[in-house]
């Protein structure tokens, strides 16, 4: 996988100077899902993130009776489980892999060793995170008035 094509093609990483891409791609590591397979569930204590590097996710949640529904569908270059990382909470959602995907791993520590190397590039980090929060509860408020 070339980790450093994956991190500069991904909205999380842009603004980063191709040192500072490099160190994350040091920092990342990659892992595979099978389709079907949870990369992990609703309500567990979260401490990382992922960008997809190949293959699409689906994000789902429980819904009043309890059925899971998929809410999103995300593909390479998007990231997520990064509300996780900003809000020290649990899950909001299930991701499973919808086809087999590859992932580049970042975990809460990884993001600190970051953050002492490169400050700037960590203050991108967190910018990109907050316009895409921003943009994806945009569409979420869309969704629901339309449903009003």
């Amino acid at each position: 996988m070339d980790k450093l094509g994956v991190l500069s093609s991904s909205p999380l990483f842009e603004m980063l100077s191709n040192q500072e891409l490099e160190y994350v791609a040091e920092l990342s590591r990659p892992r595979r899902f099978a389709a079907g397979q949870v990369i992990f569930e609703e309500g567990e204590l979260g401490d990382s993130l992922y960008v997809i590097a190949g293959g699409e996710v689906e994000v789902m949640r429980r819904d009043a009776s309890g059925e899971q529904k998929t809410i999103a569908v995300l593909g390479a270059p998007e990231f997520f489980g990064e509300m996780s990382l900003i809000d020290k909470e649990y899950r909001s959602a299930t991701v499973r892999a919808r086809s087999d995907a590859e992932l580049l791993h970042l975990t809460a520590e990884n993001l600190t060793t970051f953050r002492k190397q490169h400050r700037d590039g960590f203050t991108f980090v967190v910018i990109n995170i907050a316009r895409v929060i921003s943009s994806r509860l945009r569409e979420a408020n869309t969704r629901l008035a339309a449903r009003l």
